[in-house]
């Protein structure tokens, strides 16, 4: 059960960062940058992938580029969505990313909606409308629709990301492998974004980006061995790590940061959770 206990800290940790990094002056892209750089060597030195495997003519290149560029474009979302929306709105956004994949899987590839999973996807819907309304920013600065904006590029980012990675298993793309790849690929553009833009860098962002990066890698590392530890029942694995991570980031964010939430917003946690619950795999 350690395994997902840490899975779900580090993933809630990661949203504590992006909300403190502007009070300590942390560029966050710089930040981004060097997390895929420790992202990536942690994944070469933990996972032992064999990039070779990438060479076989069966590999999507299309989707490790699209992953390559979205990764980071996301990172930057999520910065975004939590210093707009805070951590328990964006958090809540993020999992609730999790119904575009069966969208997608009865759009794109003709598989069957059974009336649960309809009904956890209008539920899904429901809840993500109940996180987006917010009251008008009194001031006119458009706050709201910045936030509404982050919000829902959080929530179409990740399901965007949780479909590629599926094409590539159904490629037969080796995971380790296709991982390396995305995480070098990221971190390669987000670095001649940073040249391009002439950035001058500082200590602080590299230290943040590290720590970044051993959160982010930890995260995806510690959900792969709870589905390892439990081979039997995914639906724990599932069901535990995306209503713990709402739960936590809602503990944190709101008792922690004392973020402000309506009674809507507390509807929509509140429905998001019982759309996981639904959509739950049997």
């Amino acid at each position: 059960m350690y395994t997902l206990i840490i899975s779900i800290a580090c993933s809630v940790a990661v949203s504590v960062l992006l909300k403190i990094a502007r009070q300590q002056r942390i560029e966050i892209d710089q930040a981004i940058a060097v997390n895929y750089a420790v992202a990536a060597s942690l994944c070469l030195l933990i996972l032992q992938p064999e990039p070779a495997t990438l060479l076989n003519p069966s590999t999507p290149w299309w989707v490790l580029i699209t992953l390559g560029v979205l990764l980071p474009a996301i990172f930057l979302a999520m910065a975004g969505a939590v210093r707009h929306a805070g951590i328990v709105l964006s958090d809540a956004a993020q999992r609730l990313s999790l119904f575009l994949p069966l969208i997608a899987a009865f759009l794109l590839f003709g598989e069957d909606l059974s009336g649960s999973k309809l009904a956890g996807i209008a539920l899904a819907l429901t809840a993500l409308i109940c996180l987006l309304l917010r009251p008008r920013a009194q001031d006119g600065s458009g706050d709201t629709a910045r936030t509404v904006f982050y919000l829902l590029a959080v929530w179409l980012g990740y399901g965007t990301i949780d479909i590629l990675f599926k094409q590539l298993a159904k490629s037969g793309a080796v995971f380790s492998s296709s991982l390396l790849a995305a995480f070098t690929l990221a971190g390669i553009l987000i670095l001649a974004y940073l040249i391009i833009r002439r950035s001058i860098w500082h200590r602080r962002n590299v230290v943040a980006g590290v720590v970044l990066g051993l959160l982010n890698f930890s995260n995806i590392y510690f959900y792969i061995r709870a589905h390892q530890v439990f081979p039997q029942n995914p639906t724990l694995v599932f069901s535990a790590m995306n209503i713990g991570v709402i739960s936590l980031g809602t503990l944190v964010g709101a008792g922690f940061f004392k973020e402000k939430l309506s009674l809507v917003n507390v509807l929509g946690i509140a429905l998001a959770i019982g759309a996981i619950v639904i959509l739950i795999p049997r």
